[in-house]
């Protein structure tokens, strides 16, 4: 099996990781903060452009700084990718991804008018702003949330799946018992009660009428109230038995991860000296 690559990055590539990844230095700070204002300021024109108003008035002003915006993250992207010795790593982590998805819609608005109001998911890069505030236990918090709902997923999955056979067989009794008179015009259209009621919603536009339906509906009401506490009690159950040591922002050459263990020596995604 090939051995991951330890080699340290040198000249150009150096400084930008330090820039670009490190939030620790006086540099890496300020293009950080540099970019979250930035961010903000793109998910406001995109707020503003979808007011018909100010679109009306406005509207090539915002779409060229929509544009300039987008031309501005692509090269920052590509930066990221240029400033590690694994790319793929990065590109295929939470902020790559998401990197990746704030401007891609509109490039897609060439092709597809309207997408690049989907940009608003640049949003989730300023989650960045853990890194710049030196937030580590925020990113410890967040490590151990995932692991938790990772660790809880086929419990979940059980629940769920509990879940969907409850309400399809209370739509299908509805359907029977209150029938199309009452607006149970179909066994879906009963599933989609049950399923209104089970989660407490109650939008109303549909209702039983007969007495037996109603009590059926008053034991779904407080089934309800029992079966959202229950996905609750599973997370906080796991992330009792995900507590974590402390972690450091320090960002690997390799992947650009961070949270990793202040005595670490090698980063724990990608096995590349840090």
């Amino acid at each position: 099996m090939q051995q991951p690559s330890t080699k340290p990055l040198t000249g150009w590539r150096a400084k930008g990781h330090e820039i670009i990844f490190e939030a620790d230095t006086p540099a890496g700070k300020a293009f950080d903060v540099g970019l979250i204002v930035a961010i903000i300021v793109s998910v406001i024109v995109v707020l503003l452009e979808s007011v018909a108003d100010v679109r009306a008035r406005h509207g090539v002003l915002l779409r060229n700084a929509e544009w300039a915006f987008t031309i501005l993250f692509t090269l920052e992207y590509v930066l990221r990718l240029s400033c590690i010795t694994r790319p793929a790593h990065y590109a295929k982590s939470f902020f790559g991804l998401v990197d990746l998805l704030a401007v891609l819609p509109t490039y897609l608005s060439v092709l597809l008018p309207g997408a690049q109001a989907m940009t608003v998911i640049r949003t989730l890069r300023i989650l960045r702003v853990f890194r710049v505030l030196k937030l580590a236990s925020y990113v410890r918090e967040s490590d151990q949330l995932l692991h938790a709902l990772v660790l809880s997923r086929r419990k979940i999955e059980v629940f769920l799946f509990s879940v969907a056979s409850v309400v399809v067989i209370f739509g299908s009794v509805m359907y029977l018992i209150e029938g199309p008179e009452n607006g149970f015009t179909s066994i879906p259209r009963g599933i989609y009660w049950a399923v209104v009621t089970l989660t407490t919603v109650g939008y109303g536009d549909i209702s039983p009428q007969t007495p037996l339906g109603q009590a059926i509906a008053a034991c779904i009401m407080i089934l309800g109230y029992g079966i959202i506490a229950v996905p609750t009690g599973i997370v906080t159950a796991e992330l009792t038995r995900a507590a974590q040591g402390p972690v450091t922002m320090r960002a690997c050459p390799g992947c650009g991860a961070t949270g990793h263990d202040p005595r670490a020596t090698f980063c724990k995604f990608c096995a590349h000296t840090l």
